[in-house]
């Protein structure tokens, strides 16, 4: 009757206790229907978009009517003819750039020249976290060589204090300016020159006539880091020829604090039918993105007031995927059925809706966000906490048609009036609408509470799949209390005991210093004089390998300190759940991508020889899902299978996996730095898993 007593009186576990161990214990099966789950949400993301709406009451644009007329046009044309002059006869590029200040001088804007260098391609480690000014390449004689010039205009607002400022900025290249250009130009000028005229500012107005020879990027972030961060060069300045305002290119102008900020041009003529339109680029570095009120009113008055089509950037050859149209017609009947369960489920999406959909998300999350690539030159406005957005104009007539495009000027110009109209009407920044969202239609949008399901369902079943591959479920339990119960040290040793788990993390450091070290070498490898793409991908693969060989020699490898396979994926699946946990934070898109190649790829993993003891038909499954995700998770791979959907181009070029990371580490992508922290340690441990001995002690291999 004692032991009895005793049972009775032991506390029960509680509830969230209880529910581990049976989550624990049917992980296999709990993993399958969140993955599931996780797969089917991201498919039903499309359907699940919202129409946009405006969140701050004081935008209320379109609420005056526009004063841009037809006196602006012809200001325009006047404006059009004296830069093509400027243009037939510059030599050194300056003539525009003269020729603009000079026209700003005439409406009594404050005027200045900002002088900048091209961005340096050099990798340098500490470019990811910390914002570093280019590296000023200085003639012996003091004059900086091949630089560019932007003209900067300041209209100070009448009614304002001077602290805050609407920034408006158009792309050229001086050096071949072309008849767009020119046109963008004139649709800047005479938005500025109607501004100057404005008694209704209260918000300072800056133009940026911005010198894009060296990219539209690179001068709009030379510009802004010089606004935000003063730097005082010694040397001789460069003084361009014939331009005698020596003060003009010392002292750089200032304004308040940016509001705002709205990048225009005019594209090439496209057809679209018998409407010009607008396409909105917002996508900024790391999946950063403006305030959704700025595109809301963008979109609002370009459609509703000027009748443009609005568009956002896509991916073209989704619309026309026969796979996607079938999964489009899936959802619609789901939906269908769904909604007539209740009402309420709005999901029967119809397919055309669907693919378009589909199409533009997956451009946001890949192309653009997953990248971590601004899409333009208002992601540099996004690093200093300013909201930005780019419009391409696409006329749908030939430029040279004098009445088509005095129509389009005046719609053009109107459209960029009231965006200025309703930010100037802003008593604080923008904070009430969304920050986080993607953009299925111009017009659609979806938050983050939604978009983050599927990511979250992919996540939660690796920390219970840890759990219990650690602890070996119930069973692993009873084994432990009753080594516990006889005393028997070596044998909680042997079944994984409380401390063998830090061989398992021994070696997960080992890994992670490797990665480590393996991101930082292209930092000595592109200091290599003359070396070419497919060299430095060598050079860097061969430096990795010894890398790897040298650090398994110092510290031993996982195989020598005898940790046992589940301990090691384990320690695997808690290691890539704190990646993703993290880099979700970071840039959402790049996470949700990474998820759906390593989840599987963690989950799958199992010994080759653990599997010699099923059946044929589940080890022939079980080995080839092992043998693709391994290939597959590879990043070389994995890229080329990216470079195959987004482009269709399936050659194989060592050297574009060295151009690809360039291209990372030149925009200071976030994604550099997943696929070298996170995702190679994870596919490193997979292939030691798929590898594994399987030596174990006193037991043989079991099915997990």
């Amino acid at each position: 009757m004692e032991p009895s007593a005793k049972e009775d009186t032991q506390p029960k576990p509680r509830l969230i206790v209880r529910l581990g161990i049976f989550l624990a214990s049917h992980h296999i099966l709990f993993s399958a229907l969140c993955c599931s789950a996780g797969i089917i949400a991201l498919l039903f993301l499309p359907s699940l978009a919202k129409n946009t709406y405006l969140s701050e009451n004081a935008l209320i644009p379109g609420s005056a009517n526009p004063l841009f007329s037809s006196e602006d046009v012809t200001e325009a044309n006047k404006f059009i003819k004296g830069i093509e002059a400027a243009a037939g006869g510059s030599r050194g590029g300056m003539e525009m750039p003269k020729f603009i200040v000079q026209q700003m001088k005439d409406l009594g804007a404050e005027v200045c020249y900002h002088e900048f260098l091209p961005h340096s391609k050099h990798f340098h480690p500490l470019k990811f976290f910390t914002s570093m000014t280019n590296d000023l390449a200085v003639r012996p004689n003091g004059t900086y060589s091949n630089s560019g010039t932007n003209t900067i205009g300041i209209i100070r607002a009448p009614r304002g204090d001077g602290k805050e400022a609407i920034v408006l900025v158009t792309p050229y290249n001086p050096q071949r300016v072309q008849a767009n250009e020119v046109l963008s130009l004139a649709l800047g000028f005479s938005v500025f020159s109607l501004l100057s005229r404005a008694a209704w500012l209260s918000k300072d107005i800056v133009w940026l006539s911005a010198d894009s020879q060296f990219g539209e990027y690179t001068s709009v972030s030379a510009w802004l880091n010089q606004y935000h961060n003063p730097m005082f060069v010694g040397g001789v300045k460069h003084e361009p020829d014939g331009i005698a305002e020596k003060a003009e290119f010392t002292d750089f102008k200032r304004a308040g604090t940016m509001a705002a900020a709205l990048i225009f041009k005019v594209g090439e003529t496209r057809n679209y039918g018998d409407r010009d339109s607008v396409t909105m680029y917002a996508e900024a570095s790391n999946g950063q993105m403006p305030n959704l009120d700025l595109l809301n009113v963008v979109h609002y008055l370009a459609v509703h007031r000027q009748g443009f089509r609005v568009n956002i950037e896509t991916i073209s050859s989704l619309l026309s995927s026969a796979w996607l149209r079938a999964i489009a017609e899936v959802i619609h009947t789901l939906g269908s059925i769904l909604r007539k369960i209740n009402p309420d489920w709005k999901l029967d999406i119809s397919a055309p809706d669907y693919v378009e959909g589909t199409a533009n998300l997956a451009s946001s999350i890949y192309n653009q966000q997953a990248l971590g690539v601004p899409t333009g030159s208002h992601g540099a406005f996004r690093d200093y906490q300013v909201d930005a957005v780019s419009l391409e104009f696409s006329p749908t007539f030939y430029i040279r048609n004098e009445n088509a495009k005095s129509s389009f000027l005046v719609r053009g110009g109107r459209l960029l009036e009231g965006v200025v109209r309703s930010v100037n009407n802003l008593l604080e920044k923008f904070h009430q609408s969304f920050f986080l969202y993607f953009l299925t239609a111009p017009s659609k949008f979806i938050s983050v509470g939604v978009y983050m399901i599927p990511f979250a369902l992919l996540v939660v079943p690796l920390p219970i799949v840890a759990a219990a591959l650690a602890d070996g479920g119930r069973k692993m339990g009873k084994s432990i209390e009753a080594s516990k119960s006889k005393g028997s040290a070596d044998n909680l040793q042997t079944e994984g005991g409380s401390w063998k788990w830090l061989q398992a993390a021994r070696v997960l450091l080992v890994i992670q210093l490797w990665a480590v070290i393996v991101s930082l070498l292209p930092y000595y490898i592109s200091q290599i004089p003359d070396g070419t793409p497919i060299q430095s991908s060598v050079i860097w693969v061969v430096l990795a390998i010894l890398t790897l060989i040298v650090l398994y020699a110092m510290f031993g490898s996982p195989y020598s300190a005898g940790v046992e396979w589940k301990l090691l994926k384990a320690t695997m699946i808690t290691s890539i759940s704190i990646g993703l946990g993290l880099m979700s934070i970071i840039n959402f898109a790049t996470a949700q991508l990474g998820a759906l190649i390593v989840i599987p790829m963690c989950l799958f993993s199992r010994p080759l020889k653990a599997q010699l003891d099923m059946s044929f038909l589940p080890r022939t499954v079980l080995c080839a899902s092992n043998i693709l995700l391994a290939v597959f998770g590879f990043p070389p791979a994995a890229l080329l299978i990216m470079k195959g959907l987004s482009k269709g181009s399936w050659t194989v070029d060592l050297g574009d996996f060295w151009a690809s990371m360039e291209f990372l580490w030149e925009w200071s992508s976030a994604t550099y730095l997943y696929l070298f922290l996170v995702h190679l340690p994870c596919w490193l441990l997979c292939i030691h898993v798929l590898l594994h001995p399987c030596r174990q002690v006193g037991s043989k291999v079991k099915r997990e």
